[in-house]
């Protein structure tokens, strides 16, 4: 067989056994490579950059391709595709309102019992987190921001001490989304662009928190500016926000659950009769008329005007009717809840992905995910702000949308700097509704509420400064990344960073706060020390380690489970595979086939190295076939 010169030389360079006594190759020799394919098997085309967006490729046949009949079918079967997926989309609504609800029956109580202690309040810190706290509760920024305008409104709160607990309810807010994205768990890749895109909102809070919330303290900044803007403006009255995605939902949600959530403020502001009242509303028309009473004190006559309610209609959900008590209705709705929410997750995800293909997966993510040409490719993001609040303005909620945009991330529809900006944008989007709702409060209500509405707004506006516009100050991207990279690798850890963000660290930093600010900064600052240490070692580690001591360069002189997960990650699977056995076999069997597969593409390498017959040993003499020995010595 004829080679090329290259090929000829440098296989006569390489193997100078295979050539005549005039250094060329005989004719009948069998040209062996110059370099070894051993990279080229052992290379996996499967591992590209996981943060890629994947390609969803149509594996059917083209339009052009169709007769009558299958493009017939095709129509009717992206309708029946399309019918089914907003079908989803509105019970995934519905159950995340019927599992606010289940939320503020559990702990609506305990919430108002919290916001009860003024004392508490006005520490900075304790009001942050009892913010976050509150909000987890009763899984609704509106509802914490409603008791806190109350509660400022009847005087029991000023309104610079309301600041903090507003900024702890737009943290709180964001644990919605996380919690969707444990739902997408089952494949890796997808679970770590999910996650990635639920905790970019996560980061972003926490962030603007660590910054805003010194400065607030220190300078009274985001009250001062309020302040201005309301004593600036003759504000007056206006309309509520639009009641759109409920008027939608409440049909379905009102059949099964109603709640009073004047309770949960009721209780906060110290009323002593709402404590025995229950949050689920059993008379749904109501009518409260003025009653004139004679009192007689000794020789005394006194008219005073008595306010009753008389119940006029019953209501017609579900529990209307049950003799069970709050903690019981709202466990019964938070298990229902919970399991529609996994199971149209998980529907919604397939048909996106069944969809998505072809064309139609080209336009969508070009539409989403392609900025403007140069030199305006910086307003695409601005773009995505105005959007993002836009739609969060429509539905009235930013647990809503980001929880919707959640797993459209982790099917790779949306890229991670895409959903960063829309993110920001719901922020800004739930914060203007609050507005509206304030600006209908009556009068004397009129300026702290609105004042209180007006700080949300300026402390998202103040973090999206800070966190977006020069690119190198997009660290919650980052950190996202990083932190999606780890819960990938350790999928549990997914649930500690949700119980450690949203329950504990909250609950410790109450308890200190409870104890005194010197209690506080006592076990806070060497903490905050030790964490910004560590943080810079990790750094210099990677860029510049010729500048640490030798001890320093990395952290093996510490015990492994100190700076390593994967001694934990192992005591967590044997517990794991423990229950397994005692409890079900499913991962024993998903254990099972990811072995199979594992050594079904080791089995493939090997045996693709063992056929092809290029591939040598470095180190071992290559010796010439045979019919290339004999034309040698003819």
């Amino acid at each position: 067989n004829a080679a090329s010169p290259h090929t000829e030389a440098t296989s006569t360079h390489n193997y100078p056994n295979l050539t005549d006594d005039d250094g060329k190759a005989p004719k009948d020799s069998v040209v062996l490579p110059a370099y070894s394919t051993m990279d080229l098997v052992d290379k996996d085309p499967d591992e590209d950059d996981p943060w890629n967006l994947p390609e969803l490729q149509d594996t059917g046949l083209k339009w052009s391709e169709l007769d009558a009949k299958g493009k017939v079918m095709r129509v009717l079967t992206s309708i029946v595709k399309f019918i089914l997926l907003v079908g989803f989309l509105y019970m995934f609504v519905c159950s995340l309102d019927v599992l606010s609800s289940a939320f503020q029956l559990v702990g609506g109580k305990a919430a108002g019992d919290i916001f009860q202690d003024n004392a508490v309040l006005s520490n900075p810190v304790a009001g942050l987190v009892i913010g976050v706290l509150v909000t987890v509760l009763v899984q609704s920024s509106s509802t914490s921001s409603s008791i806190v305008v109350s509660m400022v409104s009847s005087g029991l709160l000023e309104v610079q001490s309301a600041v903090p607990v507003i900024m702890g309810a737009n943290i709180g807010t964001s644990v919605t989304n996380t919690i969707v994205a444990m739902m997408q768990a089952g494949d890796r890749n997808e679970f770590r662009r999910a996650f990635a895109g639920a905790t970019v909102h996560d980061f972003f809070n926490w962030l603007s928190v660590l910054i805003l919330l010194p400065l607030e303290a220190a300078t009274g900044v985001l009250y001062k500016l309020t302040k201005i803007v309301i004593d600036s403006f003759n504000i007056q009255g206006g309309d509520n926000a639009p009641d759109l995605l409920n008027v939608i939902t409440d049909p379905l949600t009102s059949a099964i659950i109603e709640l009073d959530k004047t309770v949960i403020s009721d209780i906060a502001t110290g009323d002593p009769a709402a404590r025995n009242k229950s949050l689920i509303k059993i008379w749904c028309k109501t009518e409260n008329i003025t009653v004139i009473h004679g009192i007689i004190n000794q020789t005394t006559w006194t008219q005073i005007n008595v306010t009753e309610t008389i119940n006029l209609e019953r209501c017609n959900h579900i529990f209307a009717y049950a003799n069970l008590p709050d903690l019981a209705v709202g466990l019964i709705l938070l298990a229902l809840s919970l399991l529609i929410l996994c199971t149209c997750l998980i529907l919604i995800v397939k048909l996106l992905n069944s969809m998505l293909k072809g064309q139609v997966a080209v336009v969508i993510k070009k539409v989403l995910n392609t900025d403007f040409p140069f030199p305006f490719g910086w307003v695409t993001g601005y773009i995505a702000i105005l959007v993002g609040a836009g739609m969060t303005f429509i539905v009235q909620s930013s647990s809503v949308f980001t929880s919707a945009i959640t797993p459209l991330v982790g099917i790779g529809v949306i890229s991670l700097e895409r959903a960063y900006p829309l993110t920001l944008g719901s922020n800004i989007g739930t914060t203007t509704t609050a507005i509206l709702a304030a600006m209908a409060a009556p009068g004397e209500t009129l300026a702290n509420s609105l004042q209180i509405a007006l700080c949300h707004f300026f402390f998202n506006i103040a973090g999206i400064l800070l966190w977006y516009p020069i690119p190198f100050t997009r660290i919650p991207i980052r950190l996202a990344r990083a932190l999606g990279n780890r819960t990938a690798n350790y999928r549990w850890f997914a649930a500690i960073y949700l119980l450690l963000c949203f329950f504990l660290m909250p609950l410790t930093i109450l308890g200190l706060s409870l104890a005194g600010w010197q209690a506080l900064v006592g076990v806070a600052v060497p903490i905050v020390v030790l964490a910004i240490f560590i943080i810079i070692v990790n750094l210099m580690q990677t860029r510049c380690p010729r500048y640490l001591p030798s001890r320093l360069r990395n952290w093996d002189f510490l015990p492994r489970p100190l700076h390593s997960m994967a001694p934990w990650d192992g005591v967590i699977m044997s517990g794991m595979a423990f229950c397994g056995t005692r409890c079900c076999c499913c991962c024993k069997c998903c254990q099972k086939t990811e072995d199979e597969e594992k050594g079904g593409k080791e089995r493939k390498k090997s045996q693709e190295m063992y056929d092809n017959p290029a591939l040598t040993r470095d180190n071992e003499p290559l010796e010439a076939p045979k019919e290339t020995v004999k034309a040698t010595q003819l």
